[in-house]
């Protein structure tokens, strides 16, 4: 994804699933791609999938974040004489890139945590209520 670009956007991404499936793949390609031939993606940037991750997942965005279930060892990698990061690409809802967008990554990151969001569950609800 980063290897030979010259700016400071060397990110590598990985997705966490309950199964294998080829569209993780096909997924992972259209990021790297939008990352090398659009415009550079990185830390908490939000990404619209346009369609479920996952079967019938409410999940159609995905949040860049760092890599906390793993930490620096998976995190930060060299290559070729460059620092690459390596971020998790979490499959969130529209609501949910809405709250980001509103209230900032870090709430949003906190609301994971509050609600204990479960990364693994295609069928999980928005974590985002009515905010009245």
């Amino acid at each position: 994804m980063s290897a030979d670009r010259l700016d400071e956007n060397l990110i590598e991404l990985f997705i966490y699933s309950p199964k294998s499936d080829d569209s993780l793949i096909e997924l992972l390609t259209v990021c790297a791609s939008y990352h090398r031939n659009g415009l550079p993606l990185n830390l908490h940037h939000t990404v619209n999938i346009s369609r479920p991750w996952l079967g019938k997942s409410k999940c159609d965005h995905c949040f860049i974040s760092n890599a906390y279930l793993d930490g620096q060892e998976l995190e930060l990698f060299q290559y070729d004489g460059k620092e690459i990061h390596c971020y998790w690409l979490i499959p969130i809802t529209e609501k949910e890139r809405d709250f980001k967008i509103e209230y900032g990554c870090e709430e949003l990151e906190q609301l994971f945590e509050d609600r204990q969001l479960n990364y693994l569950d295609p069928d999980r609800d928005c974590l985002v209520g009515d905010r009245n």
